[in-house]
């Protein structure tokens, strides 16, 4: 296979298997911040978005003292054959950290936007909290949820910091887009193989722009 096709493929699969991983876990919180009030509300809001505004580096720097092979828990998940640090699997784990914030925020304030009367109409009705989410909630925010999936989508596809620490960068392995690019301007004749990857970057990333555009159109045109 030619290799800036496998880096492409790469950088795809680990972008859409942690986008796969975040619209469930980046849903509930952003609902469980949106909606209910809890001791440590406030601590967790602050995990949740801290990868936002770290620097990338740092955000993998953690990830490797708390799931790289010398820590407790990467120690216990590799006695179970569970290997994360240096995988491609780090690698989405690295992109799912850093893009939460994105999906996170953007589901947190299209729930905010939904009318809890309409929520309360519900419970009124007797419907139970789990059905009240997907048929009324989700229905009405589901345009600013799709927003923010894509965000997520185009960050973890972009994604360098995080994943150089604790995937590192090795070709056929954890050599996503971001990190073939850098290696490729760091060769003497590495230009023209890096310009595929960039103009490939560059187009996904306006096409993810185009698409939350559209969806935070509706979104709005829908809450008005």
């Amino acid at each position: 296979m030619n290799p800036q096709l496998q880096i492409i493929l790469l950088s795809l699969k680990v972008a859409t298997l942690t986008t796969m991983i975040l619209i469930p876990v980046g849903t509930f919180l952003g609902w469980l911040l949106a909606r209910k009030s809890f001791p440590g509300k406030s601590l967790l809001d602050g995990v949740v978005n801290v990868p936002l505004v770290l620097p990338p580096v740092v955000t993998g720097y953690f990830l490797l003292v708390v799931l790289g092979p010398n820590s407790v828990v990467g120690g216990v998940l590799e006695k179970v054959g569970i290997r994360l640090a240096f995988t491609w699997t780090g690698a989405v784990v690295a992109a799912a950290v850093v893009s939460m914030p994105l999906l996170v925020r953007a589901v947190r304030a299209a729930i905010d936007s939904v009318d809890v009367k309409l929520e309360d109409a519900a419970r009124m009705l007797r419907a139970g909290e789990f059905r009240i989410f997907f048929r009324v909630t989700l229905p009405l925010a589901a345009n600013g949820v799709l927003a923010g999936t894509v965000l997520a989508f185009a960050r973890a596809l972009g994604e360098f910091g995080a994943t150089v620490v604790f995937a590192s960068n090795i070709q056929g392995v954890t050599q996503t887009m971001p990190l073939a690019i850098f290696s490729y301007l760091n060769q003497v004749d590495g230009e023209a193989k890096a310009r595929t990857l960039v103009i490939v970057s560059i187009v996904l990333a306006y096409l993810s722009i185009l698409v939350n555009e559209a969806l935070m159109r509706r979104f709005k045109n829908a809450a008005g």
